[in-house]
């Protein structure tokens, strides 16, 4: 079966069969993504942070976490493609697995990069139809949200004990402002912040990934920043780019309206 040439998103050049039937996933968001494009019998090893869908967690062959790869399991597989993430994975892994098969990697700093990657994939893999559904799907479920006239800023931690928050140029930074907030972090990616904020945000999202926040810090960041909304956010609905993003707006609507309303359960 002849090859085809892919650009992934970092512009790297990948010769891809041209229908793979051997597929590993190295990314929880986009293995999700490959089951709703119905790969069951392609995709054959998944990480172990990959528990969606739920069958297939239990019954894929798992290679490891995303940033310790189980190398020789991934050789012993023979996959004719491996989808993976610059993030989520390490450079290391990547330089020794493409030695060896075609290694995509996707590269998601906005919501229009996951759009993209949606559309990439989908042509990989030949689910060119499925994907643009998705993809129309994802933008008219967002385009219901109503922003709030006024944006107040948010801070949003990922990591405690460093505190570390959400910055500029990330997937999360676009889907705050997507949903009319305005992000209290200035500086890119994810920076570390002190645990004595002078100037204190309008609201601290605190993620339940990757550093899974509950209810019970919550009392904990409002003696700390009392004129802050302290708030519990579901990490995924925010962070999960793929076929997540479409069941993510309903979520999002209603924390928004929540804050609108000032009622916050």
């Amino acid at each position: 079966m002849e090859n085809r040439i892919f650009f992934d998103q970092l512009g790297r050049s990948c010769a891809i069969p041209e229908k793979p039937k051997r597929i590993i996933s190295l990314v929880p968001s986009q293995t999700e993504l490959l089951a709703y494009f119905g790969l069951e019998d392609e995709v054959i090893g998944i990480t172990k942070f990959c528990i969606y869908p739920e069958d297939w967690f239990k019954k894929k062959t798992r290679i490891g976490g995303t940033k310790n790869l189980t190398i020789q399991k991934i050789l012993e597989l023979k996959p004719d493609l491996i989808i993976g993430n610059k993030e989520e994975n390490t450079i290391e892994d990547i330089e020794v697995l493409e030695k060896h098969f075609p290694v995509w990697l996707s590269d998601v700093n906005s919501f229009d990069d996951a759009l993209e990657m949606i559309n990439c994939l989908g042509e990989i893999v030949q689910k060119q139809q499925i994907a643009q559904e998705l993809i129309s799907k994802i933008q008219a479920n967002f385009n219901q949200i109503q922003t709030p006239k006024k944006k107040q800023k948010v801070l949003y931690l990922v990591w405690d004990a460093p505190l570390i928050a959400v910055g500029r140029n990330t997937y999360i930074n676009s889907i705050l402002e997507k949903i009319g907030f305005e992000n209290f972090i200035t500086e890119d990616r994810y920076p570390m912040i002190e645990n004595n904020l002078v100037t204190q945000p309008d609201i601290i999202f605190l993620s339940t990934e990757p550093y899974p926040f509950k209810a019970v810090h919550l009392g904990d960041f409002q003696k700390k920043y009392p004129h802050s909304k302290i708030i519990l956010v579901d990490g995924e609905m925010f962070s999960w780019y793929g076929s997540r993003m479409s069941e993510a707006p309903a979520y999002l609507l209603s924390l928004v309206t929540k804050l609108s309303s000032n009622h916050i359960d």
